[in-house]
């Protein structure tokens, strides 16, 4: 059974004190053995963490003490075991990294749209469809006909609509994996003189816990940022493990490849890891090892706990 409750969560709001809101966070979150990251900036929140669902709830009352908070809203679902190693309250330039500073999604953004309004958009024939999410977690599930751009990084995204030969006032459907790059994306779009821009409320995991399979128009599964990697329908956990040299997802048969070495490298980043970094990799899950061998929690894991 389900003990941990894993709990996303952001908003886009102006926080000119962030730095100053680090040591609370962290404090309060430790007082409630509360694991994860939580990134703070001038324009907003944006955190996954993870703990029983009583310290979630109380975390949550602590934030809704600071009226710029007062709505801010957690997406929970659940995990055998915690997700995540340690705390972490981070200060950044961006909660979600797209490199512009000429927009303010705290002020606008494209429209909302609910998960069980979401079919009928991305059905119409005349509805341009975009993951922006990366190369490696469209690679395991997206919408149908939905648009990949193959990115790498977020920081990406400009860079590759600048090439794009879409109409101004043709209807774009947004879509990522908890809803903070599809809105920060569209307040881009819009800045760049887009009309109709559209984007999934609550992101694809808000969809997966919301509309039944049989009457989902998603296929695959959703990359995670924590160590449950990948999750289905309903939000339970899916198929995929994580490979420790480059931090993508890996399947079974990756792991019958010659090239994949257990906490070391996979099939894909196998020729571009160096010799040290390989090494370096091995100590680590000789240590891993070791700590399951002596039933000790092993904290050295480099999880990424937010969408990037």
């Amino acid at each position: 059974m389900s003990s941990i409750s894993v709990a996303a969560f952001y908003k886009f709001v102006t926080l000119e004190d962030f730095p100053v809101l680090r040591e609370s966070f962290l404090k309060e979150c430790a007082a409630r053995d509360i694991r994860g990251t939580i990134l703070l900036a001038q324009e907003g929140i944006n955190g996954t963490i993870a703990g029983s669902q009583e310290s979630l709830d109380s975390i949550l009352e602590f934030f809704h003490q600071d009226p710029r908070l007062a709505d801010l809203k957690f997406r929970i679902s659940y995990a055998t075991d915690n997700p995540f190693y340690r705390l972490k309250v981070k200060l950044r330039n961006e909660i979600v990294t797209l490199g512009v500073d000429t927009i303010d999604p705290a002020s606008k953004t494209g429209k909302r749209v609910t998960s069980e309004n979401w079919n009928a958009l991305i059905s119409d024939p005349d509805v341009l469809i975009i993951d922006t999410r990366n190369d490696y977690e469209t690679g395991i599930g997206t919408f149908i006909n939905a648009i990949d751009p193959n990115t790498t990084s977020f920081r990406d995204f400009p860079n590759w609509l600048e090439k794009q030969d879409i109409p101004q006032d043709k209807k774009i459907a947004m879509f990522c994996t908890g809803g903070i790059r599809c809105e920060k994306s569209t307040a881009y779009l819009m800045e760049q003189g887009f009309e109709n821009v559209y984007h999934l409320e609550g992101g694809i995991l808000n969809y997966l816990e919301t509309i039944p399979e049989e009457k989902s128009l998603w296929h695959g599964e959703c990359f995670v940022f924590d160590e449950r990697v990948s999750v289905g329908h309903g939000l339970e956990p899916g198929n995929y493990e994580l490979c420790r040299g480059c931090r993508r997802p890996i399947t079974a048969e990756d792991k019958q490849s010659t090239h994949f070495e257990m906490g070391v490298s996979c099939p894909r980043c196998h020729q571009h890891l160096t010799v040290a970094q390989k090494n370096g990799f091995r100590e680590r899950q000789k240590q891993m090892n070791l700590a399951k061998d002596n039933n000790i929690e092993h904290i050295s894991g480099s999880n990424r706990s937010t969408e990037s």
